[in-house]
């Protein structure tokens, strides 16, 4: 399980806010964006909701990206940054 981490979250070179994207439409999006960036790049991914929260850090690491940080604001968004791998 990842948690709030107590570093300084990492430069994005793109931010992309899904909040209003559901389940499978949050991956989709998430990986096209990671599709089109160099690797080694950081994306911060906005997204709302507990099954995005869980499903999007576990995929992005099968498909080879590190998970950097992943943040619960009080907002009720997760940002998740991920760099491409």
């Amino acid at each position: 399980m990842l948690h709030e981490f107590a570093i300084a979250a990492p430069e994005a070179a793109r931010t992309l806010d899904i909040t209003a994207e559901t389940c499978p439409m949050t991956f989709v999006r998430t990986r096209l964006a990671l599709d089109r960036m160099p690797s080694g790049d950081v994306l911060l991914v906005m997204t709302r909701g507990e099954e995005p929260r869980r499903n999007l850090p576990r995929t992005a690491q099968e498909q080879g990206h590190a998970v950097l940080r992943q943040e619960e604001g009080e907002d009720g968004i997760t940002r998740l940054w991920l760099r491409k791998g």
